[in-house]
């Protein structure tokens, strides 16, 4: 089976930048993140060899989540210029490394993540694995026809999600991560919940109910009930800043994702500008070692 990698490109370098030293190059540019972000992107294309990827970028504009509810995210730090240099700058790596970006103003990275993904997944032949180091992604996961990697410790590590493991974390399905949310809030998007219900009464409910269309309409012998009603409005907002958007006007082919490969010449000349030594020796050994496998094909 060919597998379509999707990346979300804000979510990797900032946990590159948390992860790892601000390193700057000899022009005295930040490029900690970039390092990072490029370390986990030669791991991915060796290691994984995907057939297809394409990367995703949030844009500056404010979202269409911020226009609906004006406190979305609002406790969020303002991202360093160090940080922002670098998310700008990525997209040359992307470009060097021959990966196609995306980007639509008004949506995050993983509405169009959703978008691609939604488009994709009747393909039959196909595979569809998403990058990220945020868990909201994983209401997209489907079966094994979709799944989601992230990141269990720095830019290293990371851990693979399935339905099953999906079920094992939250005792729910990826299908119900969205309703959870609306109900339990969301203090890092400052999306509010509903006072007086945790975790574990939202996942009673919902399995119990089976989403939270049916819950509002059919729980008024819960004791949690008078709650969910006088928040109704908040639960349905909550909701819909939760769920990721899959219908994004966004023009994208499989044709045009088709991984093949990169140009040494022009990776090298961008590592050596950003300052990577280690990179260029690390393409160099691997470009050595194919080369020594296509003359050992010969005979």
């Amino acid at each position: 089976m060919q597998r379509l990698f999707l990346l979300d490109a804000n979510s990797l370098i900032h946990r590159a930048f948390h992860a790892l030293p601000p390193f700057v190059n000899k022009s005295g540019e930040a490029t900690g993140a970039i390092y990072g972000l490029a370390n986990i992107l030669l791991k991915i294309l060796k290691e994984d060899a995907p057939d297809f990827i394409a990367a995703f970028f949030d844009r500056p504009e404010p979202t269409f989540r911020k226009e609906i509810f004006e406190d979305y995210k609002i406790h969020r730090p303002k991202a360093p210029p160090e940080l922002i240099s670098q998310i700008i700058t990525a997209r040359e790596l992307f470009r060097c490394l021959g990966i196609k970006t995306f980007e639509l103003a008004g949506l995050e990275a993983d509405d169009l993540i959703g978008t691609a993904a939604e488009k994709f997944k009747n393909n039959l032949d196909l595979q569809i694995v998403i990058l990220t180091g945020d868990l909201d992604a994983l209401q997209l996961v489907l079966n094994e026809k979709i799944i989601a990697k992230t990141f269990k410790k720095g830019v290293s590590e990371t851990v693979v999600y399935g339905e099953k493991e999906v079920a094992e974390r939250y005792g729910l399905g990826p299908e119900s991560l969205r309703d959870y949310k609306a109900l339990i809030g969301d203090s890092s998007d400052n999306i509010p919940g509903v006072p007086g219900i945790g975790p574990k009464t939202a996942v009673n409910l919902l399995k119990k109910y089976g989403d939270l269309d049916a819950l509002l309409k059919n729980g008024q012998g819960e004791k949690n009930y008078p709650q969910l009603a006088a928040s109704e409005k908040q639960i349905l907002l909550s909701k819909k800043l939760a769920a990721i958007v899959r219908d994004a006007p966004l023009e994208i082919n499989l044709e045009e994702l088709i991984y093949r490969g990169y140009q040494v010449r022009d990776l090298t000349d961008y590592f050596e500008k950003m300052g990577f030594q280690s990179l260029i020796k690390r393409i160099g050994g691997e470009l050595a070692q194919n080369e020594k496998s296509k003359i050992r094909s010969l005979f």
